[in-house]
């Protein structure tokens, strides 16, 4: 089945998605030019050939399209059917082509980054409004992990039910610093404990009470954040 953009999370979004689909699709007609905007290597253009037919090509749930070190932590093809279908109720993931995506939207396969350059197309000018407003309307409690580059495609406004993720590792001494290298990881991590749990939590109290229970050490952290503490050898 092919990409079908109303059917996505939060359809105020389609028309955006419809531009920037297509506008990707026909930059795959000139090589040079995707190789430039996507910022490709000799041994990656077989993604220009997948971006060409991503209006046409087959879809996957997002939870099963993406992949790096975040997905593997994730593992989500061992998850239950429960786990499953709460991801379809709760996550999204944000994607630099079509915006926020709910876990088990239909997705094609494609090449594009939160960083990459399309000829007269700024993905931050593109995206970022109508996504803040998207986020702003999404009703709950939201922990959004996303890196900041994502985030600069349409940062979640300050609201007392939104928070940003820090992944941090503690020192005997009580120092705290933030890791990049095991960033990935321990997100998939809390991800997996969170669908496996299968709680819609109401507070961020309700989640940070239940953390310890799944081996995880969640705390507040500055204003508006969380800090998830993980082993600096993870």
């Amino acid at each position: 089945m092919p990409l079908v953009l109303d059917s996505l999370a939060f359809p105020a979004l389609t028309e955006r998605r419809r531009v920037l689909s297509g506008a990707l699709a026909a930059l795959a007609a000139d090589q040079d030019a995707t190789v430039r905007a996507l910022k490709l290597g000799r041994t990656q253009l077989a993604e220009i050939d997948r971006n060409a037919a991503l209006l046409s090509s087959p879809t996957t749930p997002v939870i099963d399209r993406y992949t790096g070190v975040l997905y593997d932590a994730l593992d989500a093809q061992t998850l239950s059917t429960a786990a499953r279908a709460f991801a379809g109720r709760h996550l999204l993931v944000h994607s630099a082509l079509l915006g926020p995506v709910g876990g088990l939207d239909l997705v094609p396969a494609y090449r594009l980054s939160h960083d990459s350059r399309l000829p007269g197309l700024g993905l931050k000018k593109h995206w970022a409004a109508d996504v803040s407003l998207a986020l702003e309307s999404s009703p709950g409690l939201l922990l959004d992990l996303r890196s900041e580059g994502y985030v600069s495609l349409g940062p979640a406004a300050a609201h007392p039910d939104r928070f940003f993720l820090r992944v941090v590792t503690e020192s005997s001494d009580g120092h705290v610093r933030a890791l990049n290298h095991f960033n990935k990881k321990a997100k998939g991590v809390l991800t997996r404990a969170l669908l496996q749990n299968g709680q819609d939590f109401d507070t961020v109290d309700g989640l940070l009470e239940w953390a310890p229970t799944a081996g995880l050490t969640l705390r507040p952290g500055a204003a508006g954040e969380l800090q998830l503490v993980v082993d600096g050898h993870l």
